[in-house]
């Protein structure tokens, strides 16, 4: 019985996963492939810059940062 069990079993995770690897190569390869992409993207990159700019001002770098692109200005245009 116990055997019955785990073939059983084992069967299932074989159709599933039979199941899950075409669902992902249709995706991958269909025609809506890229299809909400473009949001999640986005969202990403916006948390990030939003997590730089914060660790700047908590850091307290702002100054710095603003004085050496002040420097390297002025040392390409002439000015310092």
């Amino acid at each position: 019985m116990a055997r019955n069990w785990t073939l059983r079993a084992t069967v299932g995770v074989e159709r599933a996963l039979a199941t899950w690897s075409r669902t992902v190569s249709a995706r991958m390869h269909g025609r809506d492939r890229d299809a909400g992409a473009g949001f999640v993207e986005y969202a990403g990159l916006m948390i990030l810059i939003a997590g730089i700019f914060t660790l700047i001002d908590g850091l307290g770098l702002d100054g710095q940062i603003s004085g050496a692109i002040g420097d390297a200005v002025a040392d390409v245009v002439g000015g310092g």
